[in-house]
């Protein structure tokens, strides 16, 4: 019996295993999805904070002159004008500044191409074959990456960090807050969804193919692999529904990539595509309707400005450039104004990095998109662009409950910047998560620095 795509199988499993009568076979309900790596993450010490006098994007298109924020116990508290102090608060002065939530990127490999860039760090492409749904981004992820601390300076506060996109399914993605840490648990954002990485288009094709004997080679082929992993996914809900409906007294055995496939049929695991072209990306969005999950946001997406009506409709989120294209075929049809022309179609428009480089300076790729919209036509306010870096992102990440905007109740993730944030000459001056001030542009020691920036010495002819 094919289980209901409108009942999440591990809601369905846990309900059955709490019924389980005692002395029941405990571990036969073991439920797929289940986080055996669970976050560590503690908030840093933090103070109550009322941030006074700066012009103020909240995230969500809002703007505020002369505004005021209170921060207490980690959480926005307030949002406004002339706000009071409370007793025994510190003060931060920020006429003349801007105050934004934290960026969020959604496409990042920090950690898992960790610097520096030698091939023992290079940890983020399962190329051993197409379909690679067990493996886990947050398994490669290296803390010490000094990428993380450079992403902060450009007031990076969480980010998703990806599989690469060699395989038609590279894996689980895991989403982090942007703060040192000895293990990878220490950075898991609490409480969001694991993504999986899908790959479109000429990489899973490059990889594959001819030469190595193995599919896929062409585009037909990519399209056969995706379909495949599904039908052998729905067929592994469908054995371990029977076995815990008491149909079967044979128990599934566990399947590590299964286990992935079906929390996304279950609307657990949320899906990032990484695709290029509008035709590809239409036939990714009949896949998903197919087997009944969602594309929560193609990657790259150089033609969605293409099928923005089919994006709005399908309620699934684009990141983008703002100017990276033709460095392959597929890369070739982009233009200036794709973010812009997605927002104006009522889609989820994310400016993303998919660089170490280009995550220090998103709100910088935000303004290219601003200006080429404003001369072509299509006139975007820079409040309603910080939805790009901010509430979109978290939207796709299943966060936009904790962050993404500056709404009361929401973690303090926040940047101060020294002036207007799509100005080049502007820098994140300070940045906070969840309260705690964890980057100062003015104090060293608040510059987070991890083992690989110390470097190595040499006293006395010994390596220190």
């Amino acid at each position: 019996m094919l289980m209901s795509k409108n009942i999440p199988a591990l809601a369905l499993i846990l309900m059955l295993a709490a019924c389980s009568p005692p002395g029941g076979d405990s571990d036969a309900r073991v439920a797929p999805g289940k986080d055996p790596f669970p976050s560590t993450y503690q908030a840093l010490p933090s103070v109550t904070l009322l941030i006074t006098g700066a012009t103020i994007y909240t995230g969500d298109g809002g703007k505020i002159e002369n505004g005021d924020l209170l921060v207490r116990d980690g959480k926005i508290a307030e949002v406004g004008q002339g706000l009071a102090l409370p007793a025994g608060a510190s003060e931060i002065d920020a006429s003349g500044k801007w105050l934004t939530p934290g960026i969020i990127d959604t496409h990042s490999h920090l950690g898992v191409y960790a610097s520096p860039g030698v091939k023992p760090q290079s940890d983020g492409n399962e190329m051993t074959a197409p379909v690679t749904a067990e493996v886990w981004a947050e398994h490669s992820v290296n803390p010490k990456d000094p990428g993380f601390a450079k992403a902060l300076a450009g007031g990076v506060t969480s980010m998703q960090i990806l599989p690469g996109s060699a395989n038609l399914i590279g894996g689980r993605s895991v989403t982090l807050k942007n703060v040192p840490s000895r293990t990878m648990q220490g950075m898991k954002f609490p409480g969001a969804p694991y993504g999986l990485k899908m790959a479109c288009g000429e990489n899973p094709k490059r990889v594959y193919g001819e030469g190595v004997g193995v599919a896929p080679s062409t585009a037909m082929g990519n399209v056969a692999g995706y379909r495949a992993a599904w039908i052998e996914a729905e067929e592994y809900n469908r054995l371990w529904q029977e076995y815990l409906d008491g149909e079967s007294d044979e128990k599934p055995v566990r399947d590590l990539g299964l286990e992935t496939l079906a929390g996304v049929l279950n609307g657990e695991i949320l899906v990032h595509n990484h695709c290029y072209r509008a035709d590809e990306m239409a036939v990714m969005l009949d896949i998903a309707k197919e087997f009944g999950y969602k594309v929560t946001s193609f990657h790259h997406a150089i033609e969605a400005y293409k099928i923005a009506d089919l994006l709005a409709e399908s309620g699934t989120c684009a990141s983008m450039w703002a100017d990276w294209w033709g460095f392959k075929i597929e890369a070739y049809d982009g233009v200036r104004e794709n973010i812009a022309l997605v927002d104006k179609a009522g889609a989820c428009a994310i400016v993303h990095s998919d660089s170490s480089k280009g995550i220090q300076r998103l709100n910088q790729e935000a303004a290219k998109v601003i200006a080429a919209a404003n001369r072509g036509g299509i006139p975007v306010t820079e409040e309603h662009a910080m939805r790009w870096l901010t509430e979109n992102p978290a939207k796709a990440l299943g966060i936009i409950d904790q962050t993404g905007t500056l709404a009361v109740g929401k973690d303090a993730d926040l940047v101060i910047w020294d002036g207007n944030p799509f100005s080049v000459y502007s820098h994140a001056e300070n940045v906070f998560i969840d309260g705690a001030l964890v980057y100062d542009r003015n104090d060293p020691a608040k510059q987070p620095k991890s083992d690989f920036m110390l470097g190595i010495i040499e006293i006395d002819g010994e390596i220190k």
